[in-house]
């Protein structure tokens, strides 16, 4: 499936080899209002041809397919390529607890989605990647996150790139990392969600992260947020 993208409308890209469960998500993507599917793929391979010639904002992807795996797809979508834009991942899988998930954030996707999610939360997914929001908030993504933030990578990295924050944007990082949103954030330190964003700007910048996922995961590997406890390192 094609379809022409008018203006300020989200392009998605549904990445899936059964092709029922693709065409359900098309379906539904493309009554959404302000949110057009502009292609499908059946596998990694695929993926990255259609992305290329599609140029989506949002890529649906499975994690298991035959051939290039969704992980792959991920690694070489978000890495970015001078032939098209690069677009947010969204993980589709049918687990809550796939033991590939935790790897598939590593790799570059802005969260995941349960292939039997409602019909809403996934146009709400779609939207949230869409404007730059890791899909955090969900208590089976904190869960996941957490369980695999237990097992310690390979390649632990250095608390000293946290050195350059503030101790304001510090806050920031642990509310973030405890999967707080921003109105959450704004609330707890009593400022502005505008204040906010700008922080999170900023020590994702520092950083050189690409979103929030990747600084939950930061803030999990560096020690400052501990999996299972509420408090957390200053």
């Amino acid at each position: 499936m094609t379809a022409p993208a008018a203006p300020g409308t989200i392009r998605v890209l549904v990445v899936d080899d059964q092709e029922l469960v693709r065409s359900g998500f098309c379906v539904i993507l493309d009554t959404a209002e302000g949110i057009t599917v502009v292609g499908e793929a059946a596998n990694g391979e695929a993926a990255l041809s259609a992305a290329a010639a599609h140029q989506p904002d949002v890529v649906l992807m499975d994690i298991r397919m035959p051939g290039m795996d969704g992980l792959e797809a991920t690694r070489q979508l978000t890495r970015g390529s001078p032939d098209r834009r690069t677009p947010k991942v969204v993980m589709l899988t049918t687990f809550d607890l796939d033991e590939y998930v935790y790897e598939a954030l590593r790799a570059g996707a802005s969260g995941f989605l349960l292939k039997d999610s409602p019909r809403a939360d996934l146009i709400a997914a779609v939207r949230a990647a869409a404007a730059g929001n890791a899909l955090l908030a969900p208590s089976v993504t904190r869960r996941l996150i957490e369980a695999f933030a237990r097992r310690p990578p390979q390649t632990a990295p250095s608390p000293a790139r946290l050195a350059s924050l503030t101790a304001r944007e510090r806050e920031v990082l642990v509310l973030l990392a405890r999967g707080s949103s921003n109105t959450e954030i704004a609330g707890a330190l009593f400022v502005s969600e505008a204040t906010v964003k700008t922080h999170v700007g900023n020590l994702l910048a520092k950083l050189g992260l690409r979103d929030r996922v990747q600084a939950v995961i930061l803030a999990y590997e560096t020690g400052i947020i501990v999996p299972g406890d509420p408090t957390a390192r200053s």
